[in-house]
């Protein structure tokens, strides 16, 4: 099979395809010939041995995988050979075939095309335990969503109006602003510009946002914090801007509010049937029309190093995913 390999830290162009033996499913595995993969922050963190887990090298990145059942490994019965699962493994998606723990593997439905199912699991699985399960998001409140036209932002405007909620997108420039705009959100913040705090106030008629999902952390976050509303939740899901901030705490005392961690991965692993429960959940919004994932670039395996420069530049809105039967170029 072709891999894409890590074979000691660096940036994406470090990344090479390899041809190697084929896998074999230990026990509690199975086989999955992969079809498309989505591509995700952690694993520009991964490449570079910034992320919570380090691989033994060499390996490959990629962590959301759609694919086919080839091989069960030894006490798996199910799903069966011939089925369509999509799962969050970590590592090893880029690649022609990847081993997955059977516990993690979710049947996708007919009519989720792989593409859509590969993208879905951490981005969307991420956001859907963020809003529900964390942030008790109910409908009627205000939602902002900082860095909201990557793939996790766009996610958070869709799932949080798919939960009832007025959502407030916050970005950096007008194009971003638009993709979150397309994506439904209710308004626009341009966050890099002066008084946006203001801006969120008006909005909000003073009160601020109810719950805010941050993905970026930086600068970002103390300002948020001092706009969210009485009895507000702040959701800490991730530091893409490269800085992990130091909040004051009489800013929680003062607004009765609760910061609360999201750590997707973990909750995954420790909560493994309430996991594939909820991802069978949005299976069932894709498959009934209620969810499209947005996804704005597909790239060939051959170019994930492409895929990967292009997201740690933040020039991605929306989904990037690698697909195994693409043409030789990237399409958008």
């Amino acid at each position: 099979m072709k891999a894409v390999l890590c074979r000691e830290y660096g940036p994406p162009s470090a990344l090479r395809v390899e041809d190697l033996t084929d896998p074999v499913p230990g026990p509690g595995q199975l086989l999955v010939r992969v079809e498309a993969c989505g591509v995700n922050f952690p694993d520009t963190l991964i490449i570079q041995g910034k992320y919570q887990q380090k691989p033994s090298m060499p390996f490959a990145p990629g962590g959301e995988i759609c694919g086919i059942v080839q091989a069960l490994g030894q006490g798996v019965s199910e799903p069966a050979i011939g089925t369509r699962i999509a799962a969050v493994i970590t590592y090893g998606g880029f690649a022609e075939l990847a081993v997955v723990e059977a516990v993690k593997a979710v049947p996708v439905p007919a009519g989720v095309e792989p593409e859509a199912a590969a993208t879905l699991c951490l981005a969307y699985g991420t956001v859907l335990h963020a809003l529900e399960d964390r942030g008790a998001l109910r409908p009627e409140e205000v939602l902002l969503v900082l860095g909201a036209s990557g793939g996790v932002g766009i996610a958070a405007i869709q799932i949080g109006k798919l939960l009832g909620a007025r959502v407030i997108a916050a970005a950096s420039s007008d194009e971003k602003l638009q993709a979150c705009r397309a994506a439904g959100a209710d308004a626009l913040i341009d966050y890099s510009a002066e008084g946006w705090r203001e801006q969120l106030r008006g909005l909000t008629d003073g009160r601020g946002a109810d719950v805010v999902f941050d993905p970026v952390g930086g600068g970002y976050t103390e300002p948020a914090l001092r706009s969210i509303a009485w009895r507000g939740r702040y959701l800490v899901v991730g530091f893409a801007a490269g800085e992990i901030p130091r909040i004051p705490l009489n800013l929680v005392l003062l607004k009765n509010c609760a910061v609360t961690g999201v750590f997707y991965g973990d909750f995954a692993r420790r909560e493994a049937d309430n996991n594939r429960a909820m991802l069978a959940r949005l299976f069932e919004w894709v498959a009934e029309g209620k969810l499209q994932p947005v996804i704005s670039q597909r790239f060939p395996l051959e170019c994930a190093s492409e895929a990967l420069e292009m997201l740690a530049g933040r020039r991605a809105t929306g989904k990037l995913v690698l697909v195994n039967h693409a043409a030789a170029s990237p399409r958008p």
